[in-house]
């Protein structure tokens, strides 16, 4: 069964920094379609902060732009989040998203979602 593995997160002061990580667990079999990290905050929608596609192109949320960075290690099925200059509303709980191709007897296309991992930025 393939599984996202979320870490990192936590509790930072304004202007902090923290890391997050994502790796794709249960297979070695696939490529990438994209990649990403979504965040929902308390009685707020989900929205997408990050995203990296196969081709390393990356995407961020103009609220993040120049603090963020994504970044994809091919070598061990993980993604990375790093945030710098945190502020508090930032806080949210933070979800890995992935939308994968599967390599087995039929090329299969499936998407994940991570178990979430709360970061909150103190002020």
């Amino acid at each position: 069964q393939v599984q996202l593995v979320e870490s990192g997160g936590g509790l930072v002061q304004a202007g902090g920094s923290l890391i997050l990580s994502c790796t794709v667990s249960g297979t070695d079999n696939f490529n990438y379609n994209t990649m990403g990290w979504y965040r929902q905050a308390p009685g707020k929608q989900r929205e997408l902060v990050a995203q990296i596609t196969s081709g390393v192109n990356t995407n961020y949320a103009d609220s993040v732009k120049g603090r963020f960075s994504i970044s994809r290690d091919d070598a061990t099925k993980t993604v990375y989040l790093q945030m710098n200059s945190l502020k508090p509303e930032d806080t949210a709980v933070y979800y890995c998203d992935a939308d994968l191709y599967l390599i087995g007897s039929t090329l299969r296309r499936e998407h994940r979602w991570g178990q979430g991992t709360q970061v909150t930025v103190s002020s």
